[in-house]
């Protein structure tokens, strides 16, 4: 039985980043970058003006000196005559810089009249003035393999008239939810039975990460059944089944797994809760065995699943940041196995404090809700008191709530 860390360094180990497709440009935002791309250009790939004014000679451009207006270059001009000496050309933003000009002089530094601008400041050589290349050169390599594409990347691909870029793919995830008490949401809940809620959460945290789920349904505590769906859900890119792998007489993932020839790599790992989590592989094909409590499932996934598909999307970065955080309540525990603790976050002052969420049990879902982060107390660790520093990954969108 691994420790976590060893635990999530065993599946790390063990899965790698899909193949490239081709995605619309637009589609591909969040999604990673999976070859290098260079500039077929330079950017800006001309000499150009900053601000709207005139274009002048800087040696031409005194204080008190006037200079008769020869030209007017809008934006989207193919280009204009060049300068000629004691003479400037009104000039809008973005439009080229004429042949032998070396500055532009905004509006707003000068007075037009009777055909000629008057400068009231002195002006300086390339003031204003983007020249061809200072941005990004021809050939430049800007967009590395593993960039996460965003709006920049998406206005640079623009500006290089990318229509489509060469992204990871993202992985197609099988979702199996186990057990005869469970009923389709939607269906009538006889006697006995609850509404299968795992299934729906963990495909909603696939999708939040920007994988595809695939959800199969629900499998019935028997081989038969089992083997069915396991067998459809070991089709796709990665398998994750919820229960059914603990010590109970109607347990069968983990044998129907082995019929299947999947070969288990470890089963439980030394944590508290999620315990009953296994891990297997079919050729290149990850398989998930999550506890079927809600919470432990929600947990499990967060610490084993997500970053093992992050990676198989072509992350690099793939385990949330750790912030430490002093611990308001009390924890009593025994040394032996690391922790997840679901916190509350508030930063007071120049300090970042954690609460207790409230029930920590794992059938307790109402907790996982409240809580903003997840306080990971070490294996060696014994009672926490008030006051310690504990780990937390913070759950909510960013760090946004562990800022001043």
């Amino acid at each position: 039985m691994p420790s976590f860390e060893e635990a999530r360094k065993i599946i790390l180990e063990r899965v790698s980043p899909l193949g490239p497709e081709q995605a619309p440009t637009l589609d591909a935002v969040g999604r990673v970058l999976a070859e290098d791309l260079a500039a077929p250009w330079d950017f800006p790939a001309w000499d150009n003006s900053a601000m709207d004014g005139y274009a002048v000679r800087a040696q031409d451009a005194r204080p008190a000196v006037s200079l008769r207006l020869s030209a007017y270059i809008p934006a989207g001009a193919a280009g204009a005559e060049p300068l000629a000496p004691g003479t400037a050309a009104k000039i809008l933003t973005g439009a080229p810089l004429p042949a032998g000009a070396d500055a532009i002089v905004p509006f707003e530094d000068t007075e037009e009249r009777d055909g000629a601008i008057h400068i009231r400041a002195p002006v300086r050589v390339g003031a204003h003035v983007r020249r061809k290349g200072e941005d990004i050169r021809a050939g430049e390599r800007v967009l590395a393999a593993g960039t996460i594409l965003g709006p920049p990347e998406v206005s640079l691909l623009a500006s290089w008239s990318r229509l489509s870029v060469p992204v990871h793919r993202r992985p197609r995830v099988a979702i199996l939810s186990t057990g005869d008490e469970l009923v389709e949401p939607g269906e009538m809940l006889a006697p006995g039975k609850i509404y299968d809620s795992n299934a729906l959460a963990v495909a909603a945290a696939v999708k939040q990460i920007g994988a595809e789920p695939c959800v199969l349904g629900i499998a019935r505590d028997d081989p038969e059944s089992l083997r069915k769906l396991l067998a459809e859900g070991l089709r796709a890119d990665a398998l994750v089944t919820t229960a059914g792998v603990s010590m109970g007489d109607r347990d069968f993932v983990r044998q129907v797994l082995d019929e299947l020839e999947v070969r288990q790599v470890f089963w439980k790992v030394d944590i508290k809760p999620g315990r009953p989590t296994a891990f297997a592989m079919r050729g290149s094909t990850p398989v998930f065995s999550l506890p079927g409590n809600p919470v432990s499932t929600l947990l499990t996934f967060e610490e084993f699943v997500r970053p093992a598909l992050l990676r198989m999307m072509g992350h690099r970065k793939v385990l949330r940041s750790l912030v430490g955080a002093v611990y308001q309540d009390e924890i009593s525990r025994k040394p032996g196995r690391v922790s997840f603790v679901r916190v509350r976050l508030e930063r007071r002052g120049g300090e970042l404090l954690a609460w207790s969420a409230g029930n920590q049990d794992t059938g307790i879902l109402k907790t996982m809700i409240q809580a903003d982060g997840i306080a990971i107390i070490p294996a060696a660790w014994g009672d926490v008191r008030r006051g310690s520093t504990v780990q937390v990954q913070v759950l909510r969108s960013g760090l946004e709530m562990c800022q001043e």
